[in-house]
């Protein structure tokens, strides 16, 4: 079942070089490289953190209050290597993440139960609402995708969740399936206390007195809009309201023309550089753009 999914990965006419496991042709090369992945990476750890035995995994196994920045740079780089590396250097990050969590456990402070952090339905979890908030928060914010090449987008992320040691065929391969999935795991998620330690971070990261003032103006600005582009569900389990949902869609995609008014070019200099280096390897024509991903 996988293979019919990864027509994308076949390079273009003329193109040179390692494609990596997605490929300019998938929509995945296109929406990777969007800016408002940063909000919807921070969407992603809203989420995460309300399934209580996943973020026990995290939090027992890390200093996330100490670390937490790193530990946000290193899942970017992560994302960035996968998409936009050769196919050897996404195999060897995803070896090396299943070699990590092969070694972790975490405990069950109410029942004293040991278990795994990479229990399937945890990867699962963790992978579900992470894909759903890239996809989510790029279409809410005006990126151009269309419903066939939204499905098209999950189902090329099998091709992820078999880095991290899932099942592919276990994973959505569509909307529909992705709806499903979050209807019947909502009645396992909580907002515990290692949820309300994430949801804390998210809107007062440590940082240097002197970057305060920009602490308040700018960064609790994407936490909030992150927040508020979760479901009404998680708004609910946190206990912290949102704006009407066409509110923040009105913010969303003012956000999204903002950040996109930057050009690519610019935006890509920013370090690790992983659009360049790809397309340095690759040739001029392998840039990702929009209206390549509006299938």
């Amino acid at each position: 079942m996988l293979r019919r999914h990864l027509a994308a990965v076949v390079p273009s006419a003329g193109m040179t070089g390692d494609p990596g496991l997605f490929g300019p042709n998938s929509v995945t090369w296109q929406l990777h490289a969007d800016p408002m992945m940063w909000v919807a990476g921070i969407r992603a750890l809203y989420l995460q953190a309300l399934h209580p035995r996943a973020v026990r995994g995290v939090m027992q196994n890390s200093d996330f209050r100490r670390d937490a920045w790193g530990r946000l740079m290193r899942t970017a780089h992560f994302v960035g290597t996968t998409t936009y590396g050769t196919t050897e250097a996404a195999e060897r990050a995803g070896a090396r993440v299943r070699k990590i969590h092969r070694m972790l456990s975490a405990t069950d402070p109410d029942t004293g139960e040991r278990y795994p952090v990479d229990e399937p339905a945890l990867l699962r979890w963790v992978h579900c609402a992470e894909i759903d908030s890239y996809l989510h928060v790029l279409r809410r914010s005006g990126y151009p995708l269309s419903d066939a090449a939204a499905d098209h987008y999950l189902a090329e992320h099998r091709v992820s969740a078999r880095l991290v040691g899932l099942d592919p065929d276990a994973v959505p391969a569509d909307r529909a399936g992705m709806d499903a999935y979050f209807e019947k795991v909502r009645p396992e998620l909580a907002a515990g206390e290692e949820a309300r330690a994430v949801d804390d971070f998210l809107l007062r990261p440590p940082t240097h007195p002197l970057l305060v003032p920009a602490r308040a103006l700018l960064w609790r600005r994407v936490a909030h809009l992150a927040y508020a582009s979760l479901p009404p569900y998680a708004h609910e389990l946190y206990g912290r309201p949102a704006p009407p949902p066409a509110t923040v869609t009105r913010r969303l995609r003012a956000t999204g023309a903002a950040l996109r008014a930057v050009p690519a070019q610019v935006r890509w200099q920013l370090p690790p550089k992983h659009v360049l280096t790809a397309v340095a390897r690759l040739g001029p024509g392998t840039r990702p753009a929009p209206h390549r991903a509006a299938r």
